[in-house]
């Protein structure tokens, strides 16, 4: 993964990282408010060694002792020796080893200074335990462990410079600390749930996943339309909504490809049902005639066409029928409004939609439409699920891939391309559908509005808007 794609994961998932963020910091500070409180109280010992000399070096090599004993000085204030008689100068209910736990000793570098903290339940109890501790420490270290033979008095001195007294504010639970590392904990988990997520995930949601599975250029990337449930026909009926302006962009490109061929035929498919093939090709060849283009669409999907009632025409008569030699091409092709485009549908289905599509019948109707019009646009099953856009492409100057963000697989379409590719047939590019208009999947035309409102004219010239709600 590049940089760029942790950049789109951050994007993408920022609601996540924010509800992460607050659900961890929240159930840090509930765990918090659970907890006992603790109080922690500390007194602080001087040591010193005494020295019958008055000198100065003698003083120095005094102190120097003292800062080497301190070190061994404080594992010796939770000792055993030490912890039991502070449990039976205090009355305590708990052992050497329970004690412990709640009895530290911290000296600074180079310091001569001991500082015993003691924590418990209660504060009066913390600063007790602490000062006995401090008190019985310095009892034993002078008195036992530091005293020389005979009845000649220590040399080591423990003095306490500063009591112990009961605090008034818990030391924990810390609610700042522990709301800021629930945060930390949450935000991190939100981002391993995001990146994983991303990893894992082989849906197609941006032009770059097809560039990272395939050489084929993207030709353009169609937004989310709820509008098309309604009415399939964007460019005719909205032809300034973002959608519309995405097909005359998707035209623009593909007016670039085989700029140089007086045939310009194309099969237009995917990898699988439910991607938006039949849409794109229907408002594809709207475009292009808008331009003034002479346009042929034929509804090449044998199996489930969609084209004849996407377009609003009568489609029981069509591609089926010059193909058997029931019907003459130009006795069933149907104009489409009061322009150039001139729809072929397919007919009635056929038990052998394949062998139909491969056929010489096939190709003789693909060159007579070729040699007559500008662009033919020729919609076709789904490369996965059947051979039928596989054969028919074979007679077509090339093949047009349809993908729908967030739906096809990356597996799916490299397996469609290759397909393709093991037939030696030339792929034009990709057209991404369904992308969100806004965010970092979107293509660019989410707030895409520069003109005004215009008059509807598609009652004026006598066509049914409303089209089925299934998409091809």
């Amino acid at each position: 993964m590049e940089l760029r794609d942790y950049l789109q994961i951050l994007h993408r998932n920022w609601v996540l990282f924010l509800i992460a963020t607050l659900v961890g910091g929240g159930a840090a500070f509930g765990i918090s408010l659970l907890q006992t409180p603790r109080y922690e109280a500390t007194t602080k010992l001087y040591v010193s060694v005494r020295s019958d000399a008055a000198g100065i070096s003698e003083l120095a090599q005094g102190t120097s002792f003292a800062r080497q004993a301190v070190v061994s000085f404080v594992d010796v204030v939770d000792s055993s020796v030490v912890l039991e008689r502070v449990i039976e100068e205090l009355q305590l209910d708990t052992t050497p080893e329970e004690l412990r736990s709640e009895v530290s000793a911290t000296t600074p570098l180079n310091s001569v200074i001991i500082a015993v903290t003691a924590a418990n339940r209660d504060p009066e109890t913390a600063a007790a335990i602490a000062n006995s501790v401090g008190t019985n420490f310095s009892d034993i270290v002078v008195n036992t462990l530091e005293r020389p033979e005979g009845e000649s008095a220590s040399l080591v001195r423990i003095e306490t410079i500063e009591p112990a007294l009961a605090p008034t504010d818990a030391a924990s639970p810390n609610f700042t600390l522990a709301i800021a590392l629930g945060a930390v904990a949450g935000l991190a988990l939100g981002v391993i749930t995001a990146v994983g997520r991303s990893v894992l995930d082989t849906r197609i949601h941006s032009s770059h996943d097809i560039e990272s599975i395939t050489e084929v250029p993207v030709l353009g990337g169609i937004p989310q339309d709820p509008e098309i449930k309604k009415r399939a026909l964007i460019v005719e009926f909205e032809p300034r909504s973002p959608s519309a302006e995405a097909f005359r962009s998707l035209r623009t490109n593909l007016q670039f490809v085989e700029v140089d061929s007086t045939s310009r035929t194309f099969v237009v498919s995917s990898a699988g049902p439910g991607e938006g093939k039949s849409v794109t090709t229907v408002n594809l060849a709207l475009a292009l005639a808008g331009t003034g283009a002479k346009v042929a669409l034929v509804d090449g999907d044998l199996r489930l066409p969609r084209v004849a009632e996407y377009m609003g025409l009568e489609g029981g008569a069509g591609l089926t029928d010059v193909l058997i030699g029931r019907a003459a091409l130009a006795d069933v092709l149907q104009q489409w409004g009061n322009g150039k485009l001139f729809v072929l549908p397919s007919g009635r289905i056929p038990p052998n939609p394949a062998e139909l599509l491969g056929s010489e019948a096939m190709r003789r109707t693909i060159d007579a439409l070729s040699g007559a019009f500008d662009y033919v646009l020729i919609d076709a099953p789904p490369l996965l699920l059947v051979t039928d856009a596989a054969v028919v492409s074979r007679l077509t100057s090339g093949a047009l891939l349809v993908a729908a963000s967030g739906s096809t697989r990356k597996p799916q379409l490299a397996a469609a391309v290759e397909k393709l590719n093991a037939i030696g047939t030339k792929i034009f590019g990709v057209v991404v559908t369904m992308m969100p208009p806004k965010g970092p999947d979107s293509y660019g035309y989410g707030s895409y509005s520069y003109t005004g409102k215009i008059e509807d004219t598609s009652r004026r010239r006598g066509i049914t808007p409303e089209t089925p709600t299934e998409r091809g």
